[in-house]
């Protein structure tokens, strides 16, 4: 052992112990004959009393009749890896709890690309080990990548709240390829997925998991309807004049919001105008009713329920409100499969808000493959940890 108290650096050397002639062979697990010394390598190791730990050897390779010269595994390391198994587990422990990688590298007195390969080994590690148990509920979603129409298709558990798999585009193919993920028996076992109406993504659910229904996610249809409104309530803010002219004004947030959180003045403000003739107020009355629809309990009822408000949307002359009734009435099926599995996107969206949160504190991600390993790693539920010998 050298300590080194200008450079506050211990440097542990290990040997090989003379007389084993033997070692066993990494690929086979057969003992065999051994070959020679490999150079000298250096691993990182948990700190002694603050100062760097470093072990360093020159690890026994053997010669196998089967697989030729190689290295034998070290008990205190993975392979290729520069740092101990302990340290591993001690990093990936701070980098749970650490907002950034460059704030675990600061505690851990490493560079932020030594921080970050730990990361990524933990990842590969987690989802090596991820059991191959049935999965009832899928949800498909799209998530933000960087500016501009840039996407990712997030794969995710509804059960367990858990991403299970993230890939570029918002495509068939990508959809195609989250779902290819799983085993073909969990995708037999898939009951439902949860998606919006994306044609691209029904169809890769149609082709590789045919027996799992599809339920177009509710959130997503208030969203539709919440722009549809929106809509209605622009164009007739400018026929009325805008500005001061037009009642309004300063209005767009009273007839998104639940009226339940409105304060006495809203509240008397808002009265005034949902019950006036305006033709927004009408496409809020729409709104409201609509929202009545996922508090059925038969699909029969929610089809009879569905073809009268179809009916009085279609009707209204409010052109924004009737486009949306005919998408919802030609993606029916969907809503209505909702009544047999109860099920929405609501745990993804809560999961993409961590996935945002990781984005700004990153301040952005300048390559897919670190976007990917940053979900799985904080959101995938992942068994990270190595086994310590």
């Amino acid at each position: 052992m050298k300590l080194d108290l200008a450079q506050q650096r211990v440097q542990i050397r290990l040997n090989w112990v003379e007389g084993y002639q033997q070692g066993n062979c990494p690929e086979c697990g057969k003992s065999v004959r051994l070959y020679d010394l490999a150079p000298e390598r250096r691993w990182r190791h948990l700190d002694t009393m603050q100062f760097e730990t470093l072990l360093i050897t020159r690890t026994p390779r053997i010669q196998c009749p089967e697989h030729g010269i190689k290295t034998v595994t070290v008990p205190w390391a993975g392979k290729n890896s520069r740092f101990t198994l302990m340290l591993e587990a001690f990093a990936i422990a701070l980098l749970e709890g650490s907002a950034t990688i460059k704030e675990a590298a600061k505690l851990l007195k490493m560079d932020w690309h030594s921080v970050h390969q730990i990361m990524e080994r933990a990842v590969s590690r987690g989802l090596e080990r991820r059991d191959q148990e049935a999965i009832r509920h899928l949800g498909l979603d799209e998530k933000g990548f960087s500016r501009g129409h840039s996407y990712v298709t997030i794969l995710t558990d509804l059960s367990a709240g858990r991403v299970l798999e993230v890939v570029p585009e918002r495509t068939q193919e990508a959809a195609e390829s989250t779902l290819e993920s799983l085993s073909q028996t969990q995708r037999q076992a898939v009951q439902a997925v949860a998606a919006d109406m994306w044609q691209p993504y029904a169809q890769a659910v149609q082709k590789l998991a045919p027996e799992a229904a599809l339920v177009h996610d509710k959130f997503h249809v208030a969203k539709l309807i919440h722009e549809a409104l929106d809509q209605v309530r622009r164009q007739e803010h400018r026929a009325l004049g805008g500005g001061k002219n037009s009642p309004l004004t300063k209005s767009k947030y009273l007839w998104l919001r639940n009226p339940l959180d409105f304060n006495p003045e809203q509240k008397e403000h808002f009265d005034t105008l949902r019950q006036s003739e305006l033709k927004t107020a009408r496409a809020w009355h729409l709104k409201q009713t609509f929202a009545n629809f996922w508090f059925l309990h038969a699909q029969g009822a929610a089809r009879k329920f569905f073809a009268r408000w179809y009916n009085w949307a279609v009707r209204s002359r409010l052109r924004p409100m009737a486009q949306v009734a005919r998408k919802l009435k030609s993606h029916l099926q969907g809503l209505l499969n909702y009544f047999c599995h109860r099920i929405s996107n609501a745990p993804t969206e809560g999961l993409n808000s961590k996935i945002q949160f990781l984005k700004h504190a990153a301040r952005g991600f300048r390559t897919f493959h670190n976007y990917r390993t940053r979900i799985l790693f904080f959101c995938g539920k992942l068994d990270l940890y190595p086994i310590l010998h």
